[in-house]
Formats: structure tokens, sequence, C-alpha cells
């Protein structure tokens, strides 16, 4: 099939790239700066910011794509100006994603979402019919749910353009938040990370690589609708985060006291670590006839 990838030169794009073409398609890129997409085994590579919706529909068409795949966002650094960044690409560049691929012919698109978005209600793992934290007392995370929300209903909310949403799990690999060198790892690595007393959040991580495994799967099945891409080792923090600084060989992460935990972490780290649910992966597994390669986090997050 031939393929336009947005995103391409991202974490997940970067593991997908190769994949796609291993598989024997045609792929496309949609790239803002094509000097970033030097290096990697493409077919084509068309030129626009996925925010200019006039230069979007004009790049998409001639690359004649069977099949768009939305990889877009702006978290390298998981700053506040990303995350705005990101929740525009989520609905913004959405929407010029899908008129430029109903204007190229495209007969499906493929988007990746987040797992975690969902409200902190019920079980500690839960399936993609849990509803959202729409109403998250955090504006940047009510924001960036919000963005999620508006992403999954332009996919899925189009008869003649069917639609596949991943709902990729916590990233970890290679260039991520979660590598040694991220952000987060380094703060692990250096004890920087205290585990609040009341450290029952779930988190269901996922590889980059398995991402990728799990968009490619995507664009081949044709199976619509929202499916979670996870891992199949849900973890409380109090399991997962002593874990990986013993894997970092950092020391143990000091105790925190529980109503400490907002102020001095910040508002979703604390969430992530206290009242998070994880998410399961049953509907990708049986839909798409995927599975995670890594299927416990215990055997990479420390890894790269």
């Amino acid at each position: 099939m031939r393929v336009l990838l947005a995103g391409a030169t991202g974490r997940v794009g970067r593991a997908l790239v190769p994949r796609l073409r291993a598989r024997g398609h045609h792929v496309t890129a949609l790239v803002r700066d094509p000097s970033r997409a030097a290096g990697l085994d493409l077919d084509g590579v068309v030129v626009a910011d996925a925010l200019d919706g006039a230069a979007v529909r004009a790049a998409v068409p001639p690359a004649r794509p069977d099949v768009v795949v939305h990889q877009l966002t702006a978290l390298r650094a998981g700053t506040p100006d990303d995350l705005a960044h990101t929740a525009r690409l989520r609905t913004e560049g959405t929407a010029h994603l899908i008129a430029a691929a109903r204007a190229a012919g495209a007969a499906r698109i493929v988007a990746q979402s987040i797992a975690f978005a969902t409200a902190p209600h019920g079980g500690r793992v839960l399936t993609e019919d849990a509803a959202l934290y729409l109403d998250a007392p955090d504006p940047g995370w009510a924001r960036t749910v919000d963005a999620v929300a508006d992403l999954e209903r332009q996919v899925l909310g189009a008869p003649d353009l069917p639609g596949t949403v991943l709902r990729y799990g916590t990233l970890y690999g290679p260039g991520t938040l979660y590598d040694r060198a991220g952000r987060l790892g380094g703060a692990v690595a250096r004890g920087r990370l205290p585990l609040p007393e009341t450290a029952a959040g779930v988190t269901s991580f996922l590889h980059v690589e398995d991402a990728a495994r799990a968009a490619v799967a995507a664009v081949e099945a044709a199976a619509d609708g929202v499916f979670n891409v996870t891992d199949d080792d849900p973890a409380e923090a109090a399991v997962w985060l002593p874990e990986y600084a013993r894997l970092l060989g950092a020391p143990a992460p000091r105790t925190l006291p529980a109503e400490l935990a907002e102020r001095l972490l910040g508002w979703f780290t604390a969430y992530q670590l206290t009242a998070l649910r994880g998410a399961a992966n049953d509907r990708a597994r049986q839909a798409l006839d995927w599975k995670p390669a890594v299927p416990s986090w215990r055997a990479a997050l420390a890894g790269g």
C-alpha cells in the first residue's frame, strides 16, 4: 500500500518507517523540515507544517496515499509548551490531515492517541470503553485530554474515511523520557524522583518498537475503532519505580508524604504515581492480531 506518514521523524515514526518498508509498503513522509528526514529510508518526502491547512491539503494528494498515518506529537521535553503544541497537532493537525486524506482519495486514517487519558475510576486496569478524564482538576491535563477526545472524534466520525485510533501506553525506549539520558530517566538515576506514601497509580508501559509494530498492524488490518496498545504488565508505582531505580543502579526512591506529592512533583507526576489507571490490550490483540514483543517493562525499561 501507499502510506503517507505524518510524524516520520519522531520516536515512533523512526521505528515505523523501516517496518513499513520491510512489509513492502510505499512510504512518503510529511515533514515540516526536510533535513530531519535525512537518513530515513523513504520512498518520498512532502513538505508542510501540519498546522497549515492549505499547505497540508496541497502536499498530501501528490503522494496518492491509500492510508494516512498520523503520529504527530511535540513531546521531546514534556514542557508546557510541548503539551500545548501537541494539543494543537491533535486538534487542528488532525483536521488538516483528514481533509487532505479525503482530497487524496485515501481509504483509511490511522492515528496515535494515548491510553492514560482515562478517568481514575473503576478497576486498576481499564478498557477502551472507560470515560476520558475530561474534568481533570489540572487545567493542563484537562486541555490534553480534551485534545485527545477531539482527535478521536474526528478520526472515528467520518463514515467516508474509516479510522483507527491507537492509544499508546507510556512510551519508553531510546530517545524517550524514560531513556537513561531522558528527563525522567535522569531524575530516577540521580535519586530525584521520590515515591509518595500512597503509590497505587498504575502505569501501562509500551516500548517504542511495539508501538511501531501496532501501527503496521493497523495499516494492514483495516480494523475500525479505538485500541489500547500496551504491554502485558501494568504496574503500580510502588512496584515499577523502585525496580526501575534498581535496574538503573540508582538509589532507592525516598518516600514522600502523600500531602506533599503534588506540590513537589507537579500535578501530573503525582497523579501518575498515586491514581492513574492502567489499560487492557485485549482488543488490540484480537482485532489487530498484535501482541507486544516486549511483554513487560521489566525486560527493557532501563535498557534504552
